[in-house]
């Protein structure tokens, strides 16, 4: 790993190979927020639905869906509701209420996922909605991931691209720093050979053009006040009516510059039929 300093004084370490960029507070404290949910409920609803139908497009009519880092549980309640079995292992890092239907319906779990290893699951479909850059061995997770799976299945992950513009232009200001959990940040070469890894075939990464909208407006707002938010900048209602009327606006730059996008999607297959 080599060093990778950013505007504002933070450092970063850095693969030379892949481009994976790893992240401790000692070195990037980067003005981070007390918690690791920095997040908007109405935004969270918005995005909750444009996450859904991403999954839905590369998974059409899973059976069985099992979600690491499932949170709140909203798109397990999604996948209930249409007919699937739901599963999920969150270690509750989020501390937030778990939808009731999920919590007594589901096949869940408060660990890490990488405790599950020896329990009998087999499923459709496993997904992790930004919790890879979360984890301390995201290569066991995909692991695990692949054990969980049928043959067939497929696993998706969401999380946030290291090889964006956004560390380039905001420097230790860009939003996805200001969670202090978030120790790791992946680019397409280096999440694909993870997967390639762990024995996934038909491995595709993608840039979502919908997904994290606000983050250069969030972004923006660190850059011009420095002063500690712990609740983070999209506590600020100013900073949230800013990111709504600009939607427009960072969707058409996105459309024209696919490195703007701040996330991939990993959609891999484990081989073999169901």
């Amino acid at each position: 790993m080599r060093e990778r300093p950013l505007r504002g004084g933070a450092v970063l370490q850095e693969c030379p190979t892949c481009g994976h960029l790893r992240r401790d507070l000692t070195s990037a404290p980067a003005g981070h927020r007390e918690h690791a949910y920095g997040g908007e409920p109405t935004l969270d609803r918005i995005r909750l639905g444009l996450t859904y139908s991403a999954l839905r497009r590369a998974s059409p009519r899973p059976s069985s869906v099992f979600e690491i880092g499932y949170g709140a549980g909203g798109l397990l309640r999604r996948f209930h509701d249409d007919g699937a079995e739901i599963g999920g292992a969150d270690p509750d890092q989020l501390e937030v209420d778990v939808d009731p239907v999920v919590r007594s319906e589901g096949r869940l779990w408060r660990a890490p996922v990488e405790q599950l290893a020896e329990h009998d699951i087999a499923t459709d479909l496993v997904y992790g909605i930004h919790v890879l850059e979360h984890v301390v061995d995201p290569a066991r997770t995909l692991q695990v991931t692949f054990d969980l799976l049928r043959p067939g299945g497929v696993a998706q992950f969401l999380t946030p691209a290291g090889d964006s513009t956004g560390s380039r232009w905001y420097g230790d200001a860009w939003w996805m720093l200001e969670d202090p959990t978030h120790i790791r940040f992946f680019t397409a070469d280096s999440l694909a050979r993870l997967a390639h890894a762990a024995g996934f075939v038909d491995v595709h990464v993608r840039r979502p053009v919908l997904d994290s909208v606000v983050t250069d407006v969030a972004s923006l707002a660190r850059v011009v006040a420095r002063e500690p938010r712990p609740a983070g900048a999209l506590s600020s209602r100013p900073v949230l009516a800013l990111g709504a009327a600009s939607t427009p606006f960072v969707v058409g730059a996105r459309l024209a510059h696919r490195r703007m996008r701040p996330t991939l999607q990993l959609v891999a297959r484990r081989p073999g039929h169901a």
